[in-house]
């Protein structure tokens, strides 16, 4: 089901800029406040993991992309770009549904995503939990 939200073209901007020229670590996009459009929140060029969890708001939700670094054991460093959708358990109920029912929209016009990554709290989206996904696909 779709909420019939717009996609901003500065999301597919910058996500370009992430995945093609790696201008980007992450990428944080919300619904606008007339909620007729998802648009970019945050970005950042030099940001560790902790950096970008923190950034993700306790209670509201959120979508977000990462340029996943780690270490895959005899083949050595690795990059999975990975798409998250926050929605924390702790959000209002029409939040939560306008998010899960928009998601599609950015989801699908992001072309190269290898991993999501749906939260609902902090352990969903632990460096350890998206690391047992990356090395898990191909």
């Amino acid at each position: 089901m779709s909420s019939g939200v717009a996609v901003n073209s500065e999301c597919l901007d910058l996500y370009q800029d992430l995945k093609i020229r790696k201008k980007y670590k992450f990428i944080i996009f919300k619904l606008s406040d007339d909620l007729k459009e998802i648009v970019v929140e945050k970005s950042s060029e030099t940001a560790n993991y902790d950096e970008f969890l923190s950034e993700l708001p306790e209670n509201e939700p959120r979508y977000a992309v990462f340029d996943f670094e780690y270490e895959k054991p005899g083949d050595g460093k690795r990059n999975k770009i990975t798409f998250y959708s926050w929605i924390p358990d702790t959000s209002k109920v029409r939040q939560k549904m306008l998010y899960a029912s928009s998601k599609d929209a950015l989801r699908r016009q992001l072309v190269g995503i290898a991993i999501e990554v749906q939260g609902t709290d902090s352990s969903e989206v632990d460096y350890d939990v998206v690391l047992e996904k990356a090395n898990r696909s191909a």
